[in-house]
């Protein structure tokens, strides 16, 4: 598989990977201004909505459409997806409680991995992690200085779908270190270095 920066050429593939997932989202939940209830009610039905600030947002380069998507050896289907922005595009992260009173440092020079979604059928089979490891020369190319995730930990195994921000053996594994933040909501950075 190969990893690259989304473009409005994947966006077709990408719809059908959010599609394939039932996922409605269409990542725009960090982006969402209403209250809960108002982005369940849009995703159950009106989820056109978020497709559409989804593809404008990619088609116009802003940094509230970033993000990676992983494509199989015939480089067209996408296998899965990864929200990688900086962290001063996402600034709803920061407005929940339990990222709100951490020292997390300078916004912008951070990049945030927002949220993963992998193709059903490609489960377990390393894409996420092709995508986090993907994730590092995208940052360095966008001047940050270091990448943070937000994953869920739980003692009991998490569904899929309650994992969309990624599990934390993942960000372990790629070499991302606790930094903030306790279970169910740690933070995980990891400090790039110059090249």
């Amino acid at each position: 598989m190969r990893v690259v920066s989304v473009t409005r050429e994947h966006l077709p593939r990408l719809h059908a990977l959010f599609e394939a997932a039932s996922s409605s989202c269409y990542c725009r939940y960090w982006h969402f201004r209403g209250n809960k209830n108002e982005w369940l009610d849009r995703c159950a039905h009106r989820p056109e909505e978020s497709r559409a600030e989804l593809d404008e947002a990619v088609t116009e380069g802003r940094d509230d459409g970033r993000g990676l998507v992983a494509l199989a050896e015939d480089g067209r289907t996408v296998l899965g997806w990864m929200k990688l922005t900086p962290r001063t595009a996402v600034p709803k992260l920061r407005s929940l409680p339990v990222y709100r009173m951490l020292a997390l440092g300078d916004d912008s020079a951070t990049m945030s991995v927002g949220c993963f979604l992998v193709h059903p059928e490609h489960r377990k089979k390393g894409v996420a992690r092709a995508l986090l490891e993907g994730a590092e020369a995208v940052a360095r190319a966008l001047g940050a200085s270091a990448i943070e995730g937000y994953p869920r930990q739980s003692s009991e195994p998490l569904h899929d779908e309650e994992a969309w921000q990624g599990p934390v053996d993942l960000f372990a594994a790629c070499g991302f270190e606790h930094v903030a933040g306790e279970p169910p909501y740690p933070v995980y950075r990891k400090v790039l270095a110059r090249e």
